[in-house]
């Protein structure tokens, strides 16, 4: 998408708040913290060394802000000085950078509103204001900084832009110094793109270890509304209980129709009909015709009665998470994967929730065996044999005839000679068989690959001829492949982009004679790869399903690395995806403080805002952060942002907010409301302290925790981190990973070691030791354990369940949990998406009026349930 599009506003550097200074507000940019020799010098001699020591810690007084005047004006080199924005025109109220406001006047060095105006005439800013125009790097965050971010998003998606908002607006382009020969009305290039100069420089000052990012933060306003939470619940919960409403879908039983999908994938023909799963839905998509056109809506749906309903079941003409079909044009087989089952329909079906035939499913372990179908997940057949990916089981099932009963045994096996880890995919011909492996060991350590079999296997364990990681030989990781021979013997395949080979490759050297240039060179095509990505061939023409919500179309097989597909499926236009359009996250993890909500995603790399706590499912947020920057429309077709930040935890308490993942944390000191940049950023580490893998972060009253799961460690600042003090604490912690804190408890979760760790507040300054929560067998690879008001909240992942205690205590004591969300009761582990049931739920927050619960992977709603509901 062109940068910026309409709301998208990208995040300036000049008006962004420095880390090292820990009193700044938003929009102050601390010069007394520069790096710049000749501003140092010249504000030590205004001030001389003992009063400019002391002003990187505060801010300037106002007398102090006309002084130092003389020192900040446009640097040599043309570049924007790095002061405050201009001020508010001089009948309205000036925005101090603490907060406060002083009546009327400006603060010395603003620029004069009809010098502005006649550089930059109104048909100029009202171009860059509503988005007709690219805005020049800095622009829209200093708009934020005068308007605010909600009415700039509504000016850019249709609001009038008034006399003010264009006078502010020519302002800030001079307080920039753009050259005004360098914008055009209505389009074309208005100045340097992210990282093309307009960034932020840092560290702040040598040897600092605040960070100022490289990258551009992109902040979008939906600019929607919705009803807003009452609050005033009462009571506690109870197990099984419904929940209210869910987020980051359309709703509860609800897909939104036949043209949405979510996570399509599973695509077979028989030349005539074209099938496919789509599987967050729990459904397989029947077209009688291959559609032609973006619109052509499928004939038929499989699992469900009909194209609007999506519950999981068990029954014959039930699905839980189809993962894959394959036909023959009379017999159809699709993957009831989290059923751990084979559906087969001995003739092919003509009517919806049409039920299957043939049920094959059998063992209750994960040993490889005949009679054993473990999640599984690829499947093919030509009406003669059947072939099945049994995922946990790490085998490959092999029928020689086809199956004509339930629980019919396979009749060969294969594992790769112990290789297979956790095989995905099938592709063959009848000749041949290639198997993708999330999870092979061929080359030693578990690593992503394809096994090739040059002709069909007949015999237990028969050894694969070759393995390939990369089929072009030139990356030493890539997804396995996945896809489909055409009429005439080529075979094309999904890896990270589109291959094709003139026939089967022979052995691991054999190169496509194409490869789509993908996301990653110049005329690319973003096929969003993923899990879900399948490739069916019909006639000439080739179908191909994203990682997210959309089935791309070529109408003639490729015969370029640059041709771009001719339509798509499932979203308005070939570079969008509907998910995101929608606001459909992956991986939400919410925190809530009774008043806003927020929910960050590591695999989306964003942050979404609800200022007011949502009533209504499929409530799209008012703010979303993108922790990204778009540099140009190619490169937004290709891998749509750049410089990611991926937030694994969050946390929030009182005004402050955190994020924190990989080896980055940030932390904002006023909400992140507005499109507000955080006050800290730090990449690497802060002070003495190196970050690894950062997983958790939480705070309280006293103080500001950060989990790194590779250093086995969580650091505790008193206060808010700023790199000029140390962590009073380090605790010890197996791989600990989310964290919470109610300032008496706080609450150490290790996913890994199936449980939590519990520490006293008030005794982690003497070396308290912690008390246990779960351990293996009673929790099942916990994602997230909070503590809130003395109650405890697991994620209990792998069980998809969350429990909850009403006092810490009773958890500590070995108690049972007092209500089980998500699941009838203990034993029902099946993960599954409805009212009361949950996918693997992964992390909790509780504002005493609401619960809210994130789940991850293979779901990713974000579900309140109400105390009492």
């Amino acid at each position: 998408p062109t940068l910026p599009t309409p709301g998208t506003l990208p995040a300036s550097t000049t008006f962004a708040p420095l880390a090292s200074d820990p009193g700044s507000g938003a929009g102050f940019d601390n010069p007394f913290t520069t790096s710049d020799p000749t501003l140092r010098s010249c504000l030590i001699g205004v001030f001389g060394e003992q009063l400019y020591e002391e002003l990187k810690a505060r801010q300037p007084q106002p007398d102090e802000q006309t002084a130092m005047g003389q020192c900040m004006g446009p640097p040599s080199d043309g570049s924007a000085p790095s002061g405050t924005p201009p001020d508010q025109p001089t009948n309205s109220p000036t925005v101090e950078p603490d907060g406060s406001g002083q009546s009327g006047g400006s603060s010395g060095g603003a620029p004069d509103a009809e010098t502005a105006r006649a550089t930059y005439p109104p048909n100029v800013t009202m171009s860059l204001l509503s988005g007709q125009s690219l805005a020049p790097s800095g622009f829209d965050q200093c708009m934020v900084s005068q308007i605010g971010g909600a009415l700039l998003g509504a000016i850019r998606n249709g609001q009038q832009a008034g006399g003010a908002e264009n006078d502010l607006a020519a302002q800030c382009l001079l307080f920039l110094q753009v050259p005004p020969d360098s914008l055009q009305v209505g389009g074309g290039s208005t100045g340097p793109e992210p990282g093309d100069g307009g960034q932020p420089v840092g560290p702040a000052q040598p040897g600092s270890s605040q960070y100022v990012p490289e990258e551009t933060i992109t902040v979008t306003y939906p600019s929607t509304s919705y009803p807003s939470a009452p609050g005033g619940t009462s009571g506690f919960f109870t197990t099984a209980q419904n929940a209210d409403i869910t987020l980051s879908a359309v709703g509860f039983n609800d897909t939104g129709g036949p043209l949405r999908f979510n996570r399509p994938s599973g695509l077979t023909s028989d030349g005539t009909r074209l099938v496919m799963t789509d599987v967050f839905n729990n459904r397989v998509l029947i077209w009688n015709t291959p559609p032609t056109h973006a619109n052509q809506a499928p004939d038929l749906v499989l699992g469900q009665p009909n194209f609007t309903t999506n519950l999981p079941g068990t029954g014959r003409h039930q699905m839980n998470w189809p993962m894959s079909a394959s036909t023959d044009g009379t017999r159809l087989v699709v993957t009831d994967t989290n059923n751990d089952r084979i559906l087969i329909w001995t003739e092919f079906p003509t009517s919806n929730a049409e039920p299957a035939d043939i049920v094959l499913s059998g063992g209750t372990n994960a040993n490889p065996s005949k009679s054993n179908i473990r999640w599984p997940w690829g499947v093919w057949t030509d009406g003669n044999k059947l072939a099945v990916a049994s995922t946990e089981s790490a085998s490959v099932l092999i029928w020689n005839s086809f199956p004509t009963y339930d629980g019919q045994p396979a009749d060969v096996l294969l594992t790769g000679l112990g290789h297979i880890g956790t095989p995905r995919q099938i592709t063959s011909d009848g000749n041949s068989l290639i198997v993708g492996d999330h999870n092979a060991t061929a080359n030693g350590d578990n690593e992503a690959g394809t096994f090739f079999w040059t002709s069909f296997p007949t015999a237990d364990n028969q050894p694969y001829d070759y393995f390939v990681v990369d089929p072009l030989g030139e990356k030493m990781s890539a997804p396995w492949l996945r896809g489909d021979f055409t009429d005439d013997g080529r075979l094309i395949m999904m890896g990270d982009t589109l291959h094709i080979w003139n026939g089967m490759p022979q052995s691991a050297s054999d190169r496509p004679v194409l490869s789509h240039n993908g996301q990653d060179k110049a005329g690319g095509y973003n096929f969003r790869w993923g899990d879900y990505s399948t490739v069916v061939v019909v006639g000439d023409r080739v179908y191909v399903t994203s990682n997210g919500s959309t089935l791309i179309v070529f109408d003639s097989i490729p015969t370029s690395s640059t041709q771009a597909p001719d339509f798509v499926l499932g979203a308005t236009d070939l570079y969008v995806d509907a998910n995101i359009e929608n606001f459909v996250m992956s991986n939400p993890v919410p925190v809530s403080n009774g008043t806003s909500l927020f929910a960050s995603s590591d695999f989306d790399n964003r942050l979404f805002v609800w200022k007011n706590l949502p009533d209504s499912s499929a409530a799209p947020p008012d703010v979303v952060y993108h922790f990204c920057w778009y540099s140009s429309e190619e490169a937004g077709n290709r891998s749509g942002c750049e410089g990611l930040f991926s937030p694994w935890d969050n946390t929030l308490h009182g005004d402050t907010f955190a994020l924190a993942g990989r080896d980055r944390l940030m932390i904002w000191t006023e909400l992140p409301l507005e499109g507000n940049l955080p006050e800290y950023d730090f990449e690497g580490g802060v002070g003495n302290v190196i970050f690894e893998e950062l997983t958790g972060v939480a705070m309280d009253d006293t103080y500001f925790y950060v989990a790194d799961k590779r250093a086995n460690l969580v650091y505790v600042w008193a206060g808010i981190p700023d790199g000029t003090h140390e962590p009073v604490a380090t605790l010890p912690a197996s791989q600990p990973t989310r964290l919470s804190s109610d300032g008496t408890w706080l609450a150490v979760n290790s996913t890994m070691g199936h449980g939590a760790q519990l520490y006293r507040v008030d005794q982690i300054a003497t070396s308290g030791a912690p008390s246990a929560v779960g351990g293996s067998g009673t929790f099942n690879l916990p994602e997230g354990t909070t503590v809130d008001n003395g109650h405890l909240f697991v994620a209990d992942t792998g069980n998809s369940q969350l429990l909850v205690w009403r006092n810490v205590s009773d958890a500590i004591a070995g108690r049972s949990a007092d209500a089980i969300l998500g699941a009838s009761g203990a034993s029902d582990t099946q993960p599954e998406i409805s009212r009361n049931q949950m996918f693997w739920p992964a992390a909790a927050s509780f504002d005493g009026d609401y619960l809210w619960v994130g789940e991850r992977k293979f779901s990713g709603r974000l579900i309140r349930f109400s105390p009492g509901g």
